[in-house]
């Protein structure tokens, strides 16, 4: 068999139909479709495209059967839900107390006494923006915190603790106080907003993290809420993290992708 030249297949990939495309790419698995995008112009712009049949495909066999609807309202394609599920919460990362539901987007918190538990996602960053969307659908509890962890941070402790921002390795905001934490270590009140409202069960947190810039802020209800903390370490991935204390605490998580600005 006579292998063409790179330019050669490059040409021959290039006028390729969709259609074609369409039929070729069923076949394939989820990490193929990175090096296919590589092949050339018209290969990469057929993968932009987040509703093609290839992005349905993976989407009916990567979700679990028990994901609603409802769940992944945020998400309006089928590429970004398959990227959602990549970036779930990380059910071999938690605390024994704590395991991921049927759907994979939702922790579950046995009602264990004197003990913090926490969870972190599959993927850390320590490149790019991204930004994640956070929500608890039962009460906080005298704790509850939501920020960042890299690999080193505990997962669980006696007690109740802000623990995601007990330790150097994470950074959270309690929601309970309205606090920042770092090292054990008040950093401030937040939101950066006068007479700030507490959490209510049930509200959107949407993360903001700039690895770029080294800061995270958070995003309730849609409303920018100022910068939480700068100079986050860019030499370690960090990873969505939580921290409860509740009994039957279910706390959501998705990963929307990359911010838009404004």
């Amino acid at each position: 068999m006579i292998i063409p030249a790179m330019a050669e297949r490059d040409c021959i990939a290039a006028y390729l139909t969709d259609d074609i495309l369409d039929i070729l790419f069923t076949y394939l698995n989820l990490e193929d479709f990175k090096n296919c995008a590589l092949v050339c112009r018209n290969w990469y712009r057929y993968f932009q495209q987040e509703n093609s049949l290839p992005w349905r495909v993976q989407c009916g066999k990567i979700l679990p059967e028990g994901t609603s609807a409802g769940i992944l309202c945020s998400l309006k394609t089928c590429k970004s839900k398959v990227r959602a599920y990549a970036h779930a919460w990380n059910a071999n990362d938690c605390s024994k107390n704590i395991f991921v539901k049927p759907d994979g987007f939702t922790l579950h918190r046995n009602p264990v006494a004197q003990s913090t538990d926490a969870i972190r996602a599959k993927n850390g960053f320590n490149h790019g923006r991204h930004i994640w969307e956070v929500k608890w659908g039962s009460p906080l509890g005298t704790v509850a915190v939501v920020g960042v962890a890299t690999k080193d941070a505990s997962l669980q402790c006696n007690g109740y603790v802000p623990l995601i921002g007990n330790n150097e390795y994470s950074w959270g905001w309690n929601l309970v106080e309205n606090n920042l934490m770092h090292k054990g270590k008040l950093c401030g009140s937040y939101p950066l907003l006068p007479n700030a409202p507490k959490y209510e069960v049930d509200e959107k947190i949407r993360v903001i993290l700039d690895c770029e810039r080294g800061t995270l802020a958070f995003e309730k209800n849609h409303e920018f809420l100022g910068v939480a903390f700068k100079n986050l370490p860019r030499n370690k991935r960090l990873y969505p993290a939580v921290s409860a204390v509740y009994g039957n605490s279910e706390i959501i998580m998705i990963y929307l992708g990359e911010p838009y600005d404004g």
